[in-house]
């Protein structure tokens, strides 16, 4: 049940039962987070690390930590977390070095260092290999962010339709909720509103079906930008401030907010 949450088609599912092992006290984390529920998602990984201090769990969670922060918009706080999450991993774990580094890239990204951001993401790669799956999809999408970032909308386009793939391939209904969030963004960095605007729109209306609060937020404020089909501007705008305001009561705090 806990793991379908996190990474199967039921990531609104809510309450959870409590965690039995510590990789169920990283996926209740990872469920809360998605719908928003930070301090939720703090408390249990905070359990984890007192429990565990090396390992490839212990680096999720680190990893897991910093994600949430830049979620809320706290890309300087997040590399810390990342930092840590790499150096706790171990060297012969590629999987949580790999989530590490590409936290790293997408914290990098997040307050302007490019060439620090791709340099992190070309050692995500190495470590990577070709089976889509989770991994695949994040480095797909911190591709496109940085693609976003320097101004080219084709590569953008191109590595979100790649974290599209991947996420259908994975099989997580949250991925595939980010991957349209992340292409619909990508599509308006190339300058292809209207299938935004499309996309956008359908992306939302999954976002809220499915509990995906950050999300439905972080589509909300792209339609605010572009406009949307289905909401009036002030419908979208009503949307963004209702899933800001769901996030403070569940233990967030927006950056700049």
């Amino acid at each position: 049940m806990i793991a379908n949450a996190a990474f199967g088609d039921d990531p609104g599912r809510w309450p959870l039962p409590a965690a039995s092992t510590p990789e169920e006290l990283w996926l209740r984390a990872v469920v809360a987070g998605g719908q928003g529920r930070y301090a939720g998602a703090y408390a249990d990984l905070a359990t984890l690390r007192r429990a565990h201090r090396v390992g490839a769990l212990v680096s999720l969670a680190h990893s897991t930590q910093a994600s949430f922060l830049r979620q809320l918009g706290w890309h300087d706080k997040a590399r810390g977390w990342d930092g840590h999450a790499l150096a706790v991993a171990g060297d012969h774990d590629d999987e949580a070095r790999c989530d590490a580094l590409i936290g790293l890239a997408a914290d990098a990204l997040g307050v302007g260092r490019f060439a620090a951001s791709a340099a992190a993401l070309a050692g995500a790669r190495d470590l990577l290999d070709d089976a889509p799956g989770r991994l695949a999809v994040r480095l797909a999408w911190v591709s496109a962010e940085l693609a976003m970032a320097i101004g080219d909308g084709a590569a953008a386009v191109r590595h979100a339709e790649q974290a599209v793939a991947h996420a259908e391939a994975f099989g997580s209904a949250r991925h595939r909720a980010k991957s349209d969030v992340v292409l619909a963004a990508a599509l308006c960095s190339d300058g292809q509103i209207e299938r935004s605007r499309a996309l956008a729109d359908s992306a939302l209306t999954a976002t809220l079906r499915l509990g995906l609060v950050p999300l439905a937020w972080a589509t909300a404020s792209l339609l605010a930008e572009i406009g949307s089909g289905n909401h009036t501007a002030e419908e979208v705008v009503g949307i963004r401030g209702e899933c800001a305001d769901t996030v403070r009561r569940r233990g967030g705090v927006l950056f700049g907010r």
